[in-house]
């Protein structure tokens, strides 16, 4: 298993419940002790539990990456949103394995809901803890805000249903504790996982179109892995940049930089997808007092704006192509090292066109790969609609008490970053679509016993954050590729 983020941790779990010898090789620290706190993010320049790699947005402006690099990946380090992806969605997935009855399915098996189990659609007994609380100041007033603005109030943005309104977020949240895929999944069988932290890889190993194992190095030097079956989840960019560094990908992108092709597939590292977004700033009425952590709060009770909240993202809008993130408070409240500055609405473009790329820029297969996100004209018109209505919302009276006047210059706020929700790099497709990379049970084609569990093998930008929909996937890519395992070893116990 090469990578140990949330689709990483869910398949290498699912092996190792099947009876498999599993190792994990995870390129950062294998331990995620100091990350639980859900009103913190752990992504600030000094972090050693992410993955700095650039994004150059529409050809012009660059963003650098925060993706998770320790065990549980991104879900370990951020807003712990997990909001599914609607049913909708996966009309554009193959159908023989993804048809929105499986998909369902699957998202109510990887969770335990703790606030709506007892509803239809949700699970009582999945790995996953899912709660909800607004508890922030500005949430409440924004929920308040989009409401009165005529946005349907919704109490379940997962329900199958749910389609467009205003609500609060479904988080990966228990007790006020982050949890992780690598907590939910992987340690409840960590006697039966071999992790090795702080382990790149540099290759998969190829010999007559069959997986043989991986090569790479870590604090002890070079090493080889030998194995029947690699599956890759490094996350979208590292997962193709290894394909990639490993012979397979798109002919002449490879020979250029001098890397030997061993499968020509022109679909590695194109067609990627990503959620453009804008901030957009407001200063509240009293910045010294209103956002405040939690812990030195209870002091300012009575001048109380938004001094307290529960994880960093409690309430969004979901309207059309666009979803608005008021985030609990500003983000050097949250992020260790960053300079103070306003909080924000955060607007993004969620019917995303994938017109992005991940190419490496040499043979070595440790440095960053370059990373393209052009924005669509749709992408654009979306953001600069959802900008419109950002600034309609906080200039409503029921923001009254937590916003004095918005911030962001009107021509900024139209220059987009990344959300870094980047999928695609090794899309799932048919077998005679010239640019899919895996078949509808990730199997990558052309190369026997190698697959992709992670969000490259995403056909489809989905209109959601994507967490909550790579678990699901990664569990359901992991039962197709056990079964198949099980029923290759019977055939060979029949001979």
């Amino acid at each position: 298993m090469v990578g140990g983020g949330s689709a990483g941790c869910v398949a290498a779990a699912g092996f190792a419940r099947a009876g498999a010898s599993v190792m994990l090789l995870e390129a950062g620290p294998g331990s995620t002790a100091m990350l639980s706190d859900a009103r913190r993010l752990p992504i600030g320049p000094s972090s050693r539990y992410v993955d700095p790699i650039t994004t150059r947005v529409d050809g012009v402006r660059d963003v650098v990456g925060t993706r998770g690099r320790v065990l549980g990946g991104s879900g370990a380090v951020n807003g712990a949103y997990f909001v599914r992806a609607p049913l909708a969605d996966f009309a554009r997935w193959p159908q023989d394995r993804w048809s929105a009855d499986v998909v369902a399915e699957g998202f109510r098996r990887i969770e335990t809901d703790l606030d709506l189990g007892d509803r239809p659609g949700h699970g009582t007994d999945g790995p996953m803890p899912v709660s909800r609380a607004v508890v922030a100041p500005v949430a409440e007033a924004f929920r308040r805000a989009a409401t009165a603005a005529g946005h349907r109030d919704l109490d379940d943005l997962n329900a199958t249903d749910a389609g467009d309104g205003v609500g609060a977020v479904p988080s990966n949240v228990a007790g006020g504790r982050r949890v992780s895929a690598a907590e939910a999944f992987l340690a409840p069988v960590a006697g039966l996982v071999e992790v090795r932290g702080e382990a790149l890889v540099a290759r998969v190993d190829v010999v007559a179109g069959r997986v043989v194992g991986v090569s790479g190095r870590d604090a002890h030097g070079e090493f080889a892995v030998g194995a029947d079956r690699v599956i890759l989840a490094a996350g979208t960019v590292r997962t193709a940049a290894l394909l990639m560094h490993s012979g397979i990908g798109p002919r002449e992108t490879l020979r250029r930089i001098g890397i030997d092709v061993i499968l020509d597939r022109p679909g590695v590292g194109t067609g990627v997808g990503d959620h453009p977004e804008v901030a957009v700033a407001y200063r509240p009425p009293e910045v010294a007092v209103a956002y405040r952590p939690p812990e030195v709060a209870e002091a300012y009770r009575p001048r109380r704006v938004a001094e307290t909240w529960r994880t960093p993202l409690e309430v969004v809008l979901e309207a059309g192509p666009v979803e608005l993130r008021c985030y609990s408070t500003s983000f050097d409240r949250l992020i260790e090292g960053v300079p103070p500055g306003d909080p924000v609405i955060g607007v993004a473009a969620m019917v995303a066109e994938p017109l992005g790329s991940v190419v490496p820029v040499s043979a070595d297969p440790f440095s960053a790969p370059r990373v393209e996100h052009p924005v669509a004209d749709a992408d654009r018109r979306a953001l600069h609609d959802g900008v419109a209505l950002a600034r309609d919302l906080l200039g409503r009276p029921e923001m009254a008490e937590v916003v004095d006047h918005v911030t962001t210059d009107p021509g900024d706020s139209l220059l987009p970053g990344a959300a870094l929700h980047t999928v695609g790099s090794a899309r799932m497709g048919a077998d005679d679509d010239p640019l899919a990379v895996v078949d509808s049970s990730c199997r990558v084609l052309g190369v026997s016993g190698l697959a992709v569990v992670d969000a490259s093998m995403f056909p489809a930008v989905p209109t959601r954050g994507p967490h909550a929909t790579v678990i699901m996937a990664a569990h359901r890519a992991t039962e197709m590729l056990v079964a198949e395992a099980d029923r290759s070893a019977a055939v060979r116990r029949e001979r």
